[in-house]
């Protein structure tokens, strides 16, 4: 699935000086956030799945701070094969480790795989065949214990968008490895982040069982006090005589990653006084939208058409009962066996929710990207 999260064009224009996400663990997610401390305190390892932008990567780390733990990140997206996967742990132990340090584990455990560059960093000897890349992983993976009690600090390994490595990993060996290795590790802890489309992919929960921690939208209500809050710190609010609140958690709907672009967006607007009217609020919902326009294209031309018909209802029309005789006829959808297999699809993608959150689409910005479309 693409990397869906409404871009930041203001990157280059003068930076708003506070921490969007600060507040993220205490509002909304105060349950969820207690949880992971308690899971990586006490050795734990799980499965965070969620939307892009519901958070799930600032709640682990803010965790590992509160467990005093140093985090380790990696990107899945970005290992593109078993050798790309060891360099990007490479990678994450250079960020984290003392050069000293290393240069003496490469001396007395890593010399046959690993060299130390001119810059102290831990490197991957090449070329290496696929058995010594295996050994390479197995004591990069024992590597990580060793920094755990050299810092006398627990490890969090952060794997995002870890379902990735199955593109490669078709047997699950590296992925079951891993898993395996960690367990066995007393200070070391991972943290698979995926989409919510992981919870219905258990294959390894019998050997390796995993507490599974699904972020769902957050309510208007804690979304709009949020919003207030963070707009508060720059004396700000929106205009209590309209409607730039309403339409601005319409557009949201509970995703706190999309929250985040429109306020940021927000913020560089002139408020004379002080108020952030309905006219900006659509104004810039409208600009993300078209900003966003090549991704979900891109996205659609991926898709089935089945798939697509399916989508576009739903965006349209949501319903908790897109099988029913009057909406399949409604919105002349295909009946049995390829409506169930569209929607399954559709879920496996990350695209919607099951059934027990009534179908919904699961970025609310594709689905009203849809609705501007199709009007």
């Amino acid at each position: 699935m693409l990397p869906l999260t409404a871009p930041d064009p203001i990157q280059d224009q003068k930076p708003v000086d506070f921490n969007l996400s600060t507040s993220l663990q205490l509002i909304g997610r105060s349950l969820e956030f207690e949880r992971i401390v308690e899971i990586l305190a006490q050795d734990g390892d799980l499965l965070i799945t969620g939307v892009p932008g519901s958070g799930r990567r600032t709640l682990v780390k803010v965790a590992a701070q509160e467990v005093s733990a140093v985090v380790l990140d990696i990107d899945c997206i970005r290992a593109t094969d078993g050798e790309r996967f060891i360099q990007l742990l490479t990678e994450a132990v250079n960020q984290n480790w003392e050069a000293d340090k290393i240069i003496n584990w490469v001396k007395q455990n890593g010399s046959n795989f690993f060299i130390v560059s001119t810059e102290s960093k831990l490197k991957l000897l090449r070329p290496l065949n696929q058995k010594q890349l295996w050994q390479a992983f197995i004591i990069v993976i024992e590597l990580l214990q060793i920094m755990a009690n050299s810092l006398e600090q627990r490890i969090v390994l952060i794997l995002q968008s870890f379902p990735h490595l199955r593109s490669w990993d078709r047997q699950g060996l590296w992925e079951s490895t891993l898993r395996k290795e960690i367990k066995s590790h007393p200070h070391v802890s991972y943290v698979l982040l995926a989409t919510i489309a992981e919870t219905n992919h258990q294959q390894y929960d019998s050997i390796f069982p995993l507490e599974t921690i699904e972020l769902a939208p957050l309510s208007r209500d804690v979304l709009a006090l949020w919003a207030r809050e963070i707009l508060h710190t720059e004396n700000i609010k929106f205009d209590p005589h309209s409607q730039a609140l309403p339409i601005f958690l319409d557009a949201v709907q509970g995703n706190i990653g999309d929250a985040m672009a429109l306020i940021r967006r927000l913020l560089i607007l002139q408020h004379p006084q002080g108020l952030i009217t309905e006219q900006q609020v659509k104004q810039v919902i409208e600009d993300i939208l078209k900003d966003l326009s090549i991704t979900y294209e891109s996205l659609l031309m991926l898709l089935p058409p089945s798939q697509i018909h399916l989508l576009e209802s739903l965006a349209v029309a949501p319903t908790d009962k897109p099988q029913s005789k009057e909406y399949i006829q409604k919105h002349g959808l295909s009946r049995g066996g390829s409506l169930q297999g569209a929607l399954t699809g559709l879920q496996h993608k990350g695209l919607i929710y099951s059934a027990e959150q009534g179908y919904r689409l699961a970025l609310p910005l594709l689905a009203l990207w849809l609705k501007q479309r199709l009007s």
